[in-house]
């Protein structure tokens, strides 16, 4: 009866973790999740309170598809202010949430057959996605070795006649890699050089914790006209729920984009739009001070990780995750089992029976030697989970 499409479509590995971990909770069991993906800090006041004044307003009505212009000029006055790009109001499209303006582009862009190069790991909706509308994903790895930085030689040799696109995201998830500059102009290079589009996801681009967030877009106007840029307010104002995501780039593709949305979801919540005007427009203390204890757990996560037998991990230089390498646990066995651990879908298996505590395996951002672990979550939280992974893993044999 279903579409055969949902033959390889694989659910949410990220939004999974949480709902077991939610589910274990449910049933008195104390779990420390190390899953969700989104600040576990409050959306600040002010946005909260520009979103009661827009009811009050009476701004509870549809929207144009693209967004409210006056949220659509703060797109632009953000992309001056941050990443010295200029857009205007008919470069943006404002989405229910990134996520979404990730599949408007699929859905406008690509042809059965059309590849896409997303350099691995990788955020586990870009290849689903792709798939989705029959396009298909090349995964192009990159090296531990240089703290998951982009591959320009590996993109280059990955490139065929049917590749379309590649996908970036700096800071990434789930590494917290931040592409170094030199990378990206190499690609850059490369993009304008074989006619690719770049779709660039710089969702966490506030988090960036060691050098300065820069845009690919940035590099010139040959690239800039071939670069779909992305963005939300969903990490850096804590407005995961509100479903607020944006784009800017080559108007042809806007417009085709904004076609797509309006035969699919019509205009983001009215209400939520406002409330990311303020957000956008408004002070951006609260962002600095978020990034700051971002940064403070970084630190103390990933000294306890790499404390730990068996695992190792690179320190991240942006967004909110650690994606330790846990392959020194392979072939280990639980006291008691005969079967022994042989890949992330058993260490993360493992660590919740035995530790109480859930990561998400890595093989779902593909690299089955890691898992990914969320510090978004309190000191005492990332201390405590710590411990018992710790523990744990003590007692393998």
């Amino acid at each position: 009866m279903l579409a055969d499409r949902l033959k390889t479509l694989a659910p949410s590995s990220t939004l999974a973790v949480q709902a077991k971990a939610k589910a274990l909770r449910a049933q008195g069991i104390d779990v420390i999740s190390f899953g969700a993906g989104e600040p576990d800090f409050d959306t600040p006041e002010r946005i909260k309170e520009a979103a009661v004044q827009a009811m009050r307003r009476g701004h509870t009505k549809y929207t144009e598809v693209a967004g409210i212009p006056e949220l659509r000029a703060a797109v632009c006055a953000k992309f001056k202010r941050d990443n010295g790009l200029a857009y205007e109001p008919a470069d943006v499209l404002v989405s229910c949430g990134a996520k979404h303006t990730l599949f408007n582009m699929v859905t406008a862009l690509l042809n059965p057959g059309d590849e896409v190069l997303v350099p691995s790991p990788y955020w586990v909706s870009y290849p689903e996605q792709a798939r989705l509308v029959g396009g298909v994903p090349v995964a192009v790895e990159t090296a531990e070795a240089t703290g998951f930085d982009l591959d320009p030689e590996r993109l280059r040799a990955a490139v065929t006649p049917r590749t379309k696109a590649v996908i970036l995201n700096s800071p990434n998830n789930p590494t917290g890699a931040v592409f170094s500059p030199e990378a990206l102009r190499s690609v850059a290079g490369l993009a304008v050089e074989k006619k690719l589009l770049v779709v660039s996801d710089e969702c966490y681009e506030a988090l960036t914790f060691e050098g300065r967030h820069v845009s690919i877009a940035s590099f010139g106007p040959e690239i800039k006209a071939r670069t779909l840029v992305i963005n939300t307010c969903s990490k850096a104002y804590a407005m995961t729920g509100w479903r607020i995501g944006y784009a800017a780039g080559p108007r042809e593709l806007i417009r085709a984009m904004t076609d797509v949305q309006s035969q699919m979801t019509s205009n983001p919540s009215s209400i939520a739009q406002w409330a990311a005007l303020e957000a956008l427009a408004g002070p951006q203390d609260d962002v600095a001070k978020m990034a700051g204890e971002f940064d403070r757990r970084r630190r103390l996560i990933v000294g306890g990780l790499n404390a730990l037998p068996g695992v190792r991990c690179v320190t991240p230089k942006g967004a909110f995750y650690a994606f330790p390498n846990v392959s020194g646990l392979f072939g280990k066995r639980v006291k008691g089992m005969d079967t022994p651990l042989r890949g992330s879908v058993d260490v993360g298996a493992f660590l919740l029976e035995q530790a109480r505590v859930a990561v998400v395996p890595g093989v779902d951002f593909g690299s089955d030697a890691h898992v990914r672990l969320s510090y978004a979550t309190s000191d005492t939280l990332i201390s405590e989970g710590l411990a018992r992974m710790g523990a744990a893993i003590r007692e393998l044999l």
